[in-house]
Order: C-alpha cells, then sequence, then structure tokens
C-alpha cells in the first residue's frame, strides 16, 4: 500500500498532464514557461516574469489560480502605490451601542494564495520592501501584531524589461526572495497564428479546477522529502559558489564580468526546484541534470553583472551557460574549479 507521501506524488503527476491542458485553453506555447512557473508552485516559492508587453504574463497566473481552485488577488503597481495598499492598515472602529473606540486591522490584498504584483518595479523601493515580510515570512506586522498569510501562498510578479522610465529596479535584496527569474519570449509564428484565431472569436474557454489548495500542500510537503545524495548537493554547491568572485572560485571569465555572485538562497532554489522537477519526472531522487535544467532561472537575477559585460554584450544567461561547461557534473565541489578543488572530501 502506498505512503502518503506516494499517493501524494502520484497525485501530482495525474495533475501535471491536467494542469497544463487547462492552460492549453487560454495560452498558446509558452510550455518552458508554463513549466517553470509550475516548479516554483511545486517548490513552495515565488517567481518573476520578465517580458514585453501582451505575452499573456497576467493571464498565465490568473488561469493558473483558476485551475489550482487558489485565491487570487492582482495589484497594479504604480509610483504612487503605497505600502498599506498592500498589506492593510489599522482603522478606527468605533461601537455603534457603547461608543468605544478600538483599531482593528484590515487586511491588504496581500492576504490571498496567489498575489499578482503587476509591473511590480514601477513603484518605489519602500513599496516594494512591502512584499519582503510577506514573501520570506508569511506574515504581515501591523501595530505591533503579526498577521498570518493564508496557505499556500505565493508571489507571482510581472516586469517589463525594455521600458524602463518611471521604473525603480527591484534591490538585489528583493530579487533575492524570487525562487526563479523567468523569461517570458515572443511565441513561434504558428503560435502567434493560433493567438489570432482564439482571441478574435466569440468562444471564452473556461478553466476547470484540477486541485485543491489543501492537496497542492500535500504534494509540497511530498516534494521536499525527495532525497538528496551527497554528489547532486556537491553539484549544487559548485554551481552556487562557482558565480562568486570573492569568497568562492574565482574563475577567470567570471571575475571579468561579475561583481557580486549568487548567495546560499541559490543553492537552495537549485536543490528544492530540482526536487520538484524529479518529482514531476516520476524519479524518486534528485540528479545532476535536474539541477542544471533550472540553473538559469535560479542563478540569472542573483548576479550583478558588471560594465565590462554590458560593453561586451554579455549577459548573465550567457555567463551561466559558460559555468555549465565549466563544472563537470560528475564531479563535486569545486571540480574543475580553481582554488576549491581541495574541499572536496
Amino acid at each position: 500500500m502506498p505512503t502518503e507521501v506516494e499517493a501524494s506524488l502520484e497525485n501530482l503527476r495525474a495533475a501535471h498532464a491536467r494542469l497544463k491542458s487547462e492552460l492549453a485553453k487560454v495560452i498558446v506555447g509558452q510550455d518552458e514557461v508554463i513549466d517553470q512557473l509550475l516548479l516554483a508552485i511545486l517548490a513552495r516559492g515565488h517567481c518573476l516574469l520578465v517580458g514585453v508587453p501582451g505575452l499573456a504574463k497576467t493571464l498565465l497566473i490568473s488561469s493558473l489560480a483558476s485551475a489550482l481552485d487558489l485565491d487570487f488577488k492582482r495589484i497594479q503597481f504604480t509610483p504612487d502605490l503605497m505600502p498599506s495598499d498592500i498589506t492593510g492598515t489599522e482603522l478606527l472602529h468605533i461601537d455603534p451601542e457603547t461608543g468605544e473606540r478600538s483599531f482593528r486591522f484590515a487586511p491588504g490584498p496581500v492576504f490571498t494564495n496567489v498575489l499578482l504584483a503587476d509591473e511590480i518595479n514601477r513603484t518605489p523601493p519602500k513599496t516594494q520592501a512591502a512584499l519582503l515580510e510577506s514573501m520570506v515570512e508569511h506574515q504581515v506586522s501591523a501595530a505591533g501584531e503579526r498577521h498570518a498569510l493564508p496557505k499556500p501562498f505565493f508571489v507571482l510578479a510581472t516586469q517589463n524589461p525594455i521600458e524602463q522610465e518611471g521604473t525603480y529596479p527591484l534591490p538585489e535584496a528583493q530579487l533575492d526572495r524570487f525562487l526563479f527569474m523567468v523569461k517570458v519570449d515572443y511565441p513561434s509564428i504558428d503560435e502567434e497564428r493560433e493567438i489570432l484565431r482564439r482571441t478574435t472569436g466569440e468562444v471564452n474557454a473556461a478553466i476547470e479546477k484540477v486541485l485543491s489548495g489543501e492537496e497542492l500542500l500535500q504534494i509540497q510537503e511530498a516534494v521536499r522529502s525527495v532525497p538528496v545524495a551527497d554528489h547532486v548537493l556537491d553539484h549544487a554547491l559548485a554551481l552556487t559558489r562557482g558565480t562568486r568572485v570573492r569568497g568562492g572560485t574565482q574563475l577567470p571569465f567570471l571575475t571579468q564580468y561579475v561583481n557580486w555572485g549568487a548567495g546560499p538562497r541559490a543553492g537552495q532554489a537549485l536543490v528544492i526546484a530540482g526536487k520538484a522537477r524529479a518529482a514531476l519526472a516520476g524519479r524518486d531522487h534528485v540528479s545532476t541534470d535536474d539541477l542544471r535544467a533550472v540553473a538559469h532561472p535560479v542563478l540569472r537575477h542573483r548576479m550583478v553583472l558588471n560594465f565590462s559585460a554590458a560593453a561586451e554584450g554579455f549577459t548573465a544567461d550567457d555567463l551561466i551557460d559558460r559555468l555549465l561547461d565549466e563544472i563537470d557534473p560528475s564531479g563535486g565541489v569545486g571540480a574543475g574549479l580553481p582554488g576549491v578543488a581541495e574541499t572536496k572530501a
């Protein structure tokens, strides 16, 4: 008889195909984006979707919330948005019978399961920072009181990479709270033709429920129980430490183009996302291939490139490609990397 964990993972694999089928009713293509978004949710992480307007980022997130039967709220981030517009505020309440006055907390839109932070970089850092406690601790502090957020809870944010006038780049500390940064590219010509066909007709597809919030919580717990061998942990360390130019491996090409590399949270993200990918594939263990498959969305927003990289046209993805080439997945920490090979036990 299967254990509760095995039953949850089997439920995940059965639900995965149904989820993609439901999303395909309203989203054309974007298979890789959908897969990465699902991995982030299974790994209990937040996700930042970066792409030009009109690529259905908002529609994808709202449709996913519907398919998962989760409460969904959207905040349009603007320059005049205040922190209390996100978290909520204390309001004065007067009892109509006794006249007694007291303050009561009025929850903001962050009290939901799926929060869409639309165009998150259009609001100042003060307001962006209002999400930090919610993203890390799943709670809001107001007037000395802590208010727990519903479970599960995800922040799925969108960002336009082109239009920079009137925007406020996310601080590195906030970027680090996102498990993935997912790039949303233009559709192929066949996919764009299908988009035109679907969206200019009269048929509106309805998303059916696939998983409940309670089932999703059980699946998330089951994903975290997937075992990880020491050599896989070593590879996660090698990839993370390989991005650093201070206190890391100091690869020559990275030293030339990177100011700061990824911190320990990146290694955690690689492992938990690798567990989710292994669970979806029906494997009871994590491989180094799982880590390498999620390396780009995990690392690209955690590397601070310098002027030389910009001048020579290098992106974080270019450097991650080179990093994956340099680090041997069959080795351990520092395999093939100068200065750290001796740290391998």
